[in-house]
């Protein structure tokens, strides 16, 4: 992208980051303000503690094998995909605000297409995981039969689709070439590319709302016509409780993102009058924050996920006290030994089942029916 000279009439491949911000409006202060103080360090200490939580999450779904199911391998994912946000967000701390204008036109579609992959995998992850949710509660199922290959291939294809749509503007869906349509909130983003990936992920959360909504008037529907025999009810509060939890996270996800997304929208279809320079470091913070959201989720919703968090973090500290080298296995390991006896008290207290329908529920609930 950086070139020494025009190669082509109307190009403005030699010039600077600092012009394009400079022509769309947007300047940016060559000196440090308190303000840009407070920002980056706040902005640093929240994307450090995105990452450490989102790390946690992912390894406990890892050593607990009571998540060793599509709906937690797609939660792990989602998982991933916020804390390559929170690396994202990390890297933008440390070339934002009177940085900005000393980066290369390839650092700054670098710094771009971070933040815009990190949110596309989290949607794609949320529409997958809307999938995942449709197949199985149709069919009273707590956890899809779908193989851990293919488990894999939607995780691959997720990740190739979110890199891909990160790298288009680099790929020409800029305005280096066509500096009347730059936009003010993306200076080298063509406006008809925001309007184009803003209209696309707002009608991807519509889709998955309209899902949720659909699953929760079939999910009450069928309970309503449900025996009360003891196990269809335990399974019928596991498959509400577990659909809570997905829906939260699809909640959050749409509050924190839908006013950046539209204010993308905006600029993107050209509003002056809509001041959206203004109301972007809001937005860009609430869209941050929703990172921090699915492990707090999980914790409050999902006991055997917070049960799993604080045997790691014991694990951790007990290893600094006594200057152990236990290995991750090892932690594997006396997780499995604590699942086996756990497993084995709840079974003095419950009927006899078989092994393939005896599990415990992602929140603390017993259910017997089949996987």
């Amino acid at each position: 992208m950086d070139k020494l000279t025009d190669d082509v009439p109307g190009c403005y491949y030699n010039r600077t980051v600092q012009f394009f911000y400079e022509h769309s409006g947007k300047n940016i202060s060559a000196h440090w303000r308190p303000r840009d103080y407070v920002v980056v360090s706040l902005g640093m200490g929240v994307s450090v503690i995105v990452i450490l939580a989102n790390i946690l999450v992912m390894v406990a779904i890892f050593i607990n094998r009571r998540f060793h199911f599509p709906i937690y391998y797609l939660l792990g994912n989602l998982a991933a995909a916020d804390l390559f946000s929170g690396i994202a967000y990390l890297h933008l701390m440390f070339h934002t605000g009177p940085w900005t204008i000393k980066l290369s036109k390839n650092q700054w579609f670098v710094r771009q297409t971070l933040i815009d992959s990190s949110l596309t995998a989290s949607v794609l992850n949320l529409l997958a995981i809307a999938l995942e949710r449709h197949q199985t509660i149709f069919t009273m199922q707590l956890h899809s039969k779908m193989t851990n290959r293919r488990v894999v291939l939607l995780i691959a294809l997720i990740w190739g689709l979110a890199i891909f749509m990160g790298l288009v503007p680099t790929m020409g869906w800029h305005c280096v070439c066509d500096l009347e349509n730059c936009s003010t909130m993306a200076p080298m983003y063509k406006r008809s590319y925001l309007v184009f990936w803003a209209v696309l992920n707002l009608f991807t959360f519509s889709l998955m709302v309209a899902a949720y909504t659909r699953i929760f008037v079939y999910v009450r529907h069928k309970s309503q016509r449900m025996s009360q025999h003891t196990s269809q009810i335990r399974h019928k509060e596991t498959v509400f409780n577990l659909m809570k939890t997905v829906s939260m996270i699809l909640g959050c996800f749409v509050i924190c993102w839908t006013p950046g997304l539209v204010l993308l929208m905006l600029d993107g279809l050209g509003c002056e009058s809509c001041q959206v320079l203004r109301y972007e470091k809001y937005c860009l913070v609430l869209a941050e924050c929703n990172s921090l959201v699915n492990p707090i989720i999980y914790s409050f919703r999902d006991t055997d996920m917070l049960q799993t968090f604080k045997r790691i973090l014991c694990c951790l500290c007990r290893r600094g006290d006594a200057g152990r080298k236990d290995t991750l296995s090892g932690m594997r390991c006396n997780t499995l030994e604590q699942e086996v006896l756990s497993e084995s008290n709840g079974n003095n207290h419950h009927d006899n089942h078989n092994d393939d329908k005896n599990h415990i529920s992602p929140h603390g609930d017993h259910s017997d029916t089949d996987d």
